[in-house]
């Protein structure tokens, strides 16, 4: 899962940055509306956390371009006031989901998770295939009933490839959709996190390669 954090109070972001990729998420941060714009048309985010406050550009503007282009990813505004005037104020603009601050931070690992389950195509909250079980609100995997200790990185190819039930995804989508903007894509990341997660998942084999294609279950 790929998250867009798009928040001003630099230390928050970072937090909440660091927070989101200990719960196997890859993340991006932009510290004001029109870079968190700017990476929101580029990349192919699941969700963006934006804060409503922004200096540059105003989450309400960033929200609504959002909206009008159409894109996949799901907006979990943030916003320091929660007062019913301000809910209905954000979800007009278009808004997925709506969080005031403070907040829990278990309660936004699972509103993104929630979000991230509606975005299109929708993901199941439990991927199932043989005996490999994926549970994506809780974050955990296991085959044969033993837990995995995935990385992140393992943890986000494994979820896409269940996903995609069968279909092909090539290196360049799993580079696009686990890895950070700041992966490099001319290094062998993603075959050598292919290749220890199919270490990790054992026998019988889990992941096919296909030639020149990618990568499928």
């Amino acid at each position: 899962m790929r998250v867009l954090v798009i928040e001003d109070d630099e230390e928050l972001a970072a937090t909440v940055a660091a927070g989101l990729r200990h719960a196997r998420m890859a993340v991006d941060v932009a510290l004001d509306g029109e870079a968190g714009l700017t990476r929101a048309l580029v990349n192919d985010y699941d969700v963006i956390v934006l804060d409503r406050d922004l200096p540059a550009l105003h989450g309400d503007e960033v929200c609504a371009r959002l909206v009008a282009v159409g894109g996949r990813g799901r907006v979990l505004m943030l916003t320091g006031a929660a007062e019913n005037e301000e809910l209905v104020d954000g979800l007009g603009l278009g808004a997925d989901d709506y969080l005031g601050k403070p907040f829990d931070f278990p309660v936004l690992v699972a509103r993104i998770g929630a979000l991230a389950r509606r975005a299109q195509p929708s993901i199941p909250p439990v991927l199932e295939h043989g005996d490999v079980v994926l549970d994506t609100a809780k974050r955990h995997a296991q085959r044969s009933g033993h837990d995995l200790e995935l990385t992140p990185k393992e943890f986000g190819a494994l979820e896409l490839l269940l996903a995609a039930q069968g279909r092909v995804v090539s290196a360049e989508e799993l580079l696009a959709r686990v890895w950070d903007e700041n992966a490099d894509p001319f290094t062998g990341a993603v075959r050598i996190t292919m290749s220890r997660l199919r270490a990790k998942l054992g026998d019988p084999p889990v992941i096919e390669t296909v030639a020149k294609a990618g990568y499928r279950i």
